[in-house]
């Protein structure tokens, strides 16, 4: 059953009602009084009692027990009026599962409203008393009224059952679907890459203990067999993940920067501006950025430093990492997988990438990601 916060049309269709309600009683009540005149109190409580149930899907057993004083109040102040609004609050209880409570104000109601009536200075007999409580809330309509409820109310819970099968369903046949593909790429794309991997170092392997010059064509197909294996290697993973298993963020990228002074690259992490929650597809966008820039840092760069900064802005989360290295085409500045990768993430959420060399020496890495705003 949906229990979300009502909306707005939602809101504005039961303050129509409340009115509606209230005013109905308030005529009734005047024009049904002894006395013609029932006072300020007894007004007060008509329009309490109904325009009580403005609130009903958002405090439905408040509203219940307003309404069921006001409904005794009346009869107590001697207004031969139908509790209108303790049945549509018994309604809405019951559509909001509160069905025991509902079932004890009810029984409570029954019981004080003959009470009430004996209560007036007309001093009524039982059977009067009793009929008057009658006109005011007919056992007949108290059940309707809580029947309708439960029925709407399993009507919802069987429609949003039906709803969490159709995405449990979805979910796994996306779930069978990844490993499906995982299984293909694993049983095709890896052996054939492992193949030109292990071939293209083998052949460098044995031309460098030749002494022969080693062709950079060569150099060039071993280094894109690393590097394709360790792309497959992680796409693979990615496919394989059912999940269960938080994805990486910002929270993760001090490990990155951790691991990587491990190595003996001398990195620090800054980061500025107030922390706020971010979007979970920029948080982990973010970490993707610093993990191929600091991987590409130590695979390519033969820097002594690296530099990252992540800064909070109002509208956009900056990344930058800078390092000291040699950032010649061939390594850092041309196109490669990672970089490309990189850039294909930060343009999906509809954020900017630079990756160039430093004037004074060494890579930089830039990016912008909006928080909000996705195309």
């Amino acid at each position: 059953m949906s229990t979300g916060r009502p909306t707005v049309r939602a809101r504005l269709t039961d303050a129509a009602i409340a009115v509606c309600v209230a005013a109905t009683l308030v005529v009734a009540g005047l024009s049904g009084h002894p006395a013609g005149h029932p006072g300020p109190l007894g007004v007060a409580l008509l329009v309490a009692g109904g325009l009580a149930l403005a609130a009903r899907r958002r405090a439905p057993v408040a509203v219940l027990a307003v309404t069921g004083v006001c409904a005794v109040g009346y009869q107590a102040a001697g207004f031969d009026v139908p509790a209108i609004a303790f049945l549509i609050a018994v309604y809405s209880a019951v559509r909001a599962g509160h069905r025991r409570t509902t079932v004890i104000a009810s029984v409570l109601m029954l019981l004080a409203l003959p009470l009430a009536a004996l209560a007036l200075p007309e001093r009524l007999a039982w059977a009067e008393a009793f009929a008057q409580a009658r006109r005011a809330l007919e056992l007949a309509w108290l059940i309707a009224a809580g029947a309708a409820g439960e029925a709407l109310r399993q009507a919802e819970c069987r429609a949003d059952e039906a709803e969490r099968t159709r995405e449990e369903t979805a979910r796994r046949r996306a779930d069978e679907e990844r490993l499906h593909i995982a299984r293909e790429l694993h049983d095709t794309l890896t052996h054939q890459i492992s193949i030109i991997k292990v071939q293209s170092e083998a052949a460098v392997h044995l031309a460098r203990k030749r002494g022969e010059p080693v062709p950079d064509a060569l150099v060039a197909i071993r280094d894109a067999g690393r590097e394709a294996t360790r792309e497959l290697r992680a796409t693979l993973e990615a496919l394989r993940d059912d999940g269960r298993t938080p994805p990486h963020g910002l929270d993760h990228v001090p490990e990155l920067v951790a691991r990587a002074r491990a190595t003996g690259l001398a990195a620090t992490l800054t980061i500025e501006g107030d922390r706020q929650d971010v979007p979970a597809a920029v948080g982990r966008t973010a970490y993707r950025i610093v993990q191929e820039s600091l991987t590409n840092i130590a695979r390519h760069a033969a820097a002594a430093t690296a530099s990252v900064r992540i800064h909070y802005r109002p509208d956009a989360l900056a990344i930058r990492v800078d390092d000291d290295g040699s950032a010649t085409p061939d390594a850092a500045g041309s196109p490669g997988v990672g970089l490309l990768g990189m850039r294909e993430r930060v343009t999906a959420l509809g954020g900017r990438l630079r990756a160039e060399p430093r004037g004074e020496g060494g890579f930089t890495v830039q990016a912008e990601l909006p928080m909000e705003r996705t195309p």
